[in-house]
């Protein structure tokens, strides 16, 4: 989230408050393009990997310092002079995340461009990219959606190259709206045998993801198993496949639990599970369903969904939230009798477990927020939720 300064028509600076999302296009190159895309790309990582090499003896990891260290090298190899600066940033931004392991770059990998090296013509979905050589015009199809945000485009964009096919991953900016401070929260418990379960009751069951992931991996077994040519041609066409599937889920229920705290003027209150698979201890056949399972990615669609419409987002300490009773209270590893049965051995209160832990949530949320009504807090506490 950045603050974009602006003019209006009175000449005052206003600030607005914007997020950044990826528009990724697809590019429509001919044969010759094509072949200089990946030329160029393969370049730029080959140079990539000749400034880390350079970066790792020297123990110079700085943006300038590899610039004033390899730019001569880099330029004599025929790399144009803006795509080298981007070479430069590439490695340096690789070793700010680790500078104890020597980095290395596909041949292949996604590589960094910014305003100098690609340029739009939106109107007739024409984008004007460098290679090599020079630089290519090509056109390039997207969605109606990415070619709203394309309008608000701002800083580099990734070069991606995916099975035999070219992508342009387009920084733009979205203005964000300012969210209120609410007196009441939608209660999100995630997990893996429901997806998601609201406070209200809402169920988002997992059978579907799960069984087409179960699909996926007998199958992906099967024909590692037999290693002949026509099992990893199969192999190479179903990758992604599955994450895909998954991605598109995880989007609908975020789209769908957005607009259900939107339309009821709510935050929305989920459990912070950052580190969830270190702390639980699976059994073996449940560990490849839990280690796949994303979390994370659920959770980042309902903030960045949330931000665009306005609606706040809290994180909420998740321990015992399955555990304790809404009704009265009490917390007791014995409650949760089963998976999805929770029964209060204090004051007999009984539910679906998941829906008990999004109540709680919801209640965790509510003490926490400053400006949440005495009565919302309340009416959470104290009362037997309605099942």
């Amino acid at each position: 989230m950045i603050d974009v300064a602006a003019v209006d028509k009175n000449g005052y600076t206003c600030y607005n408050r914007c997020m950044k999302l990826i528009a990724r296009i697809k590019l429509q190159p001919t044969k010759k393009q094509h072949k200089a895309l990946l030329e160029t790309l393969e370049a730029a990582n080959a140079a990539c990997n000749y400034v880390s090499e350079r970066a790792w003896q020297a123990r110079t990891f700085g943006q300038f310092a590899l610039h004033k260290l390899c730019y001569d090298d880099i330029r004599s190899q025929g790399i144009q002079a803006n795509i080298a600066v981007r070479v430069f940033a590439k490695v340096a931004d690789a070793y700010k995340l680790d500078k104890k392991t020597k980095r290395t770059f596909k041949p292949q990998g996604a590589f960094p461009f910014n305003d100098r090296l690609v340029s739009y013509k939106l109107d007739k979905r024409i984008v004007s990219i460098a290679v090599m050589d020079g630089r290519e015009k090509m056109p390039f199809i997207a969605s109606d959606h990415a070619m709203r945000l394309l309008e608000g485009l701002r800083g580099e964009c990734d070069l991606a190259y995916r099975k035999g096919e070219f992508y342009l991953l387009q920084c733009c900016d979205v203005d964000e709206p300012p969210t209120g401070d609410h007196e009441d929260f939608l209660g999100v418990d995630l997990g893996v045998t429901n997806i998601a379960v609201t406070s209200e009751g809402t169920i988002f069951r997992s059978n579907t993801v799960k069984s087409v992931r179960y699909r996926h991996r007998r199958l992906r077994a099967k024909l590692q198993a037999k290693c002949t040519k026509s099992a990893r041609r199969r192999l190479k066409k179903l990758s992604g496949k599955e994450r895909r599937f998954a991605t598109d889920v995880n989007h609908q229920i975020a789209k769908r639990i957005v607009a259900t705290a939107k339309d009821t003027a709510r935050g929305i209150a989920v459990e912070d599970l950052t580190g969830i698979r270190e702390r639980v201890t699976a059994r073996k056949p449940q560990r490849a369903t839990l280690h796949s399972w994303a979390f994370f990615q659920l959770r980042s669609f309902i903030e960045y969904k949330s931000k665009q419409a306005g609606v706040k987002v809290v994180a909420v300490d998740p321990r015992n939230t399955s555990r304790t009773c809404p009704c009265c209270g009490h917390v007791d590893k014995a409650n949760r009798k089963t998976q999805a049965e929770f029964l209060c051995v204090s004051c007999g209160f009984s539910g679906l477990a998941d829906h008990i832990a999004a109540v709680n949530i919801r209640g965790r949320a509510l003490l926490s927020a400053p400006n949440v009504s005495i009565r919302a807090i309340s009416a959470s506490q104290g009362q037997a939720p309605q099942l």
